[in-house]
C-alpha cells in the first residue's frame, strides 16, 4: 500500500463524497464499526449494491474490511476521518441549484 499524495487524498475523498450511498455508508461509519448487512439495511440498498460501494471505498482508502468469522466489520480507515465528515458538515456552502462539476477520474 502506498500513501497517496494531497490532490490525490482529497480527489479520492471526493469521489467517495460524490454519491449519495457511498457518503451515507461512510456517514454511518463515523459513529462506529459495522457488519454491511447492517449497513445495507441502513442505508437502504440490496447488499450487492452496498457490496460494490464498499469497494470504492476501500480502494479510496478510506474504509478497511475486518474478517471476523462469516461476516466481515468494516470501519473508517483513520479514526481522523471521522473528524474531518463532522468538518465538512459543519462548513456553511453558497450553492446554486444544479452543479454543474464535471467527475474526471481520481488518480493516486
Amino acid at each position: 500500500m502506498k500513501t497517496a499524495i494531497e490532490t490525490g487524498v482529497l480527489a479520492r475523498f471526493g469521489k467517495a463524497l460524490a454519491d449519495p450511498t457511498r457518503a451515507s455508508v461512510l456517514m454511518r461509519l463515523k459513529e462506529g464499526p459495522a457488519y454491511s448487512g447492517e449497513l445495507a439495511e441502513l442505508v437502504g440498498v440490496s447488499r450487492q449494491i452496498l457490496s460494490n460501494h464498499l469497494a470504492c471505498l476501500r480502494d479510496c482508502g478510506l474504509v478497511v474490511a475486518t474478517p471476523e468469522g462469516r461476516r466481515v466489520r468494516y470501519e473508517l480507515a483513520d479514526p481522523k476521518l471521522a473528524h474531518a465528515l463532522e468538518d465538512l458538515l459543519g462548513t456553511i456552502l453558497a450553492v446554486e441549484s444544479v452543479c454543474q462539476c464535471t467527475t474526471p477520474e481520481v488518480t493516486p
